[in-house]
């Protein structure tokens, strides 16, 4: 974290509450929780990107849908849109892997963005996943950005992982 300290930085996540797989019902998202732990860490603002219509609220019927966008390589809308990362330098990007890429309304958001000369801290919530194809996914999408190492935990773990992310950053 020394040598990214003092940089503007801003952390753009998508996260989803409700039924989990490896938790039950939960009220704020697994990638959330450790989007705001960074945030207290680093200072970092936040964005969150939002499915404008949101997934089913139950885990079945959330990855069916999931599964059909990514499948059809849709670009969901999205409640809001960040405009621009021109005044950050540092871009924290978290989401949870949703058959084995980047969930879709990430995509929608991360695609509008100019990456040149950013730095990027990337960062997982999974199930057993692990990254999947994700880095390629990420680094074609953010062309002429540096990808620092990963973060990857698993949804389960979640709220064990503080001594992880303190060692990532």
């Amino acid at each position: 974290m020394n040598d990214l300290k003092g940089k503007k930085s801003i952390i753009i996540y998508f996260s989803r509450a409700d039924e989990n797989y490896a938790v039950g019902y939960i009220e704020k998202g697994n990638t959330e929780v450790i989007a705001e732990y960074i945030q207290e860490l680093t200072w970092a603002e936040m964005f969150k990107v939002e499915r404008k219509i949101p997934y089913a609220k139950d885990y079945n019927t959330c990855i069916k849908e999931s599964k059909i966008e990514n499948d059809n390589d849709e670009r969901p809308e999205i409640v809001n849109t960040l405009e621009s990362i021109d005044d950050y330098e540092v871009i924290y990007v978290w989401w949870p892997i949703y058959w084995w890429q980047l969930p879709q309304p990430m995509v929608t958001q991360l695609e509008k963005l100019n990456w040149e000369w950013k730095i990027v801290r990337p960062f997982t919530t999974h199930e057993g996943s692990w990254l999947a194809s994700v880095p390629s996914q990420l680094r074609s999408i953010c062309k002429w950005a540096e990808v620092l190492e990963w973060l990857a935990i698993r949804w389960s773990s979640v709220y064990d992982a503080k001594p992880s992310v303190e060692k990532w950053l």
